[in-house]
């Protein structure tokens, strides 16, 4: 069973808007630091933004002011809102879950469950 589902992703155009969900599967993500990360073709997956469990925030700067990362601890959920849209934000988004953190990581290999991500595509 996949940790989490991601959902929201699609077409948008360059300065358009997305909301990206993750919802988990049949686990509470309060305990947990919830990552999204994204990873374009040919490229390393990178760290877009993290919330920790206190509502702790990080954006990576290629994003900032931009994005802004939330959590729904009620309905199991994290969500990305992506505004201003730009090519290069074109990727797989995935979102991850760290459990033992008192930082917010931001490597990929600092997180236990990931979901399989949902294509966002920036085009005119």
């Amino acid at each position: 069973q996949v940790p989490f589902v991601e959902s929201g992703g699609g077409l948008v155009q360059p300065g358009g808007s997305l909301r990206l969900s993750c919802a988990a599967s049949g686990f509470n993500v309060d305990p947990y630091v919830i990552g999204w990360f994204r990873q374009a073709p040919g490229k390393e997956r990178e760290a877009v933004s993290c919330i920790k469990t206190d509502g702790s925030t990080y954006y990576a700067d290629s994003v900032k002011g931009r994005f802004t990362i939330s959590r729904d601890n009620a309905k199991k959920s994290v969500y990305l809102q992506t505004n201003s849209a730009q090519p290069e934000d074109g990727a797989l988004y995935f979102c991850a879950a760290n459990s033992k953190a008192f930082y917010i990581p931001t490597a990929t290999r600092e997180y236990d469950y990931w979901g399989q991500g949902t294509q966002v595509t920036v085009s005119s």
